[in-house]
């Protein structure tokens, strides 16, 4: 794999178009964790969305990642998928972090990861993921779901000053 400022802007490209899947598996996990949390958090539109992947992709260092990272998941498959499993974990819970940015959102961007992940293997592919797709695609779609949920505004929690700092 090679990667050039022209394959970033492709990738950008096509993580901004996967706004439909990304977008409502986003808000399902959202509302999936304000229930269990009890607490209310704003739905993310598509807009909202492709600012973020474009603010994403504005940072250089950060975009070569997140480029190559999304490329190798939209590609892999393992023959009999189980024995890729941990591969594509692995990618999918590094790009959610990428994705979220520094400590805490990167850790609860990894740790939503494998909770998108699993809800779209409870939906039986209502992500956009079918039999003929690579392994690494819906782990590619919990990434950004996650990685992109944990960024963008919307939780009460986030929209407050920590009661932890010290001034």
């Amino acid at each position: 794999m090679r990667v050039t400022p022209a394959v970033v802007a492709e990738e950008r490209e096509w993580v901004r178009e996967r706004a439909p899947v990304v977008v409502a598996l986003i808000n399902e996990t959202r509302a999936d964790l304000g229930d269990r949390f009890d607490t209310g958090v704003d739905e993310v539109s598509a807009e909202q969305y492709r600012r973020a992947v474009d603010a994403v992709f504005a940072d250089g260092d950060r975009a070569v990642n997140v480029a190559a990272l999304v490329a190798i998941l939209r590609e892999l498959d393992v023959a009999s998928d189980y024995p890729g499993f941990v591969v594509d974990e692995l990618l999918g819970r590094e790009l959610a972090g990428t994705l979220a940015g520094t400590q805490p959102l990167r850790l609860l961007g990894e740790a939503t990861f494998h909770y998108a992940d699993v809800a779209i293997e409870e939906a039986d592919g209502s992500a956009g993921v079918d039999d003929g797709d690579p392994a690494g695609l819906d782990d590619l779609d919990a990434a950004l779901a996650a990685g992109f949920q944990t960024r963008l505004p919307g939780w009460e929690w986030r929209e407050r000053a920590s009661p932890f700092a010290v001034e």
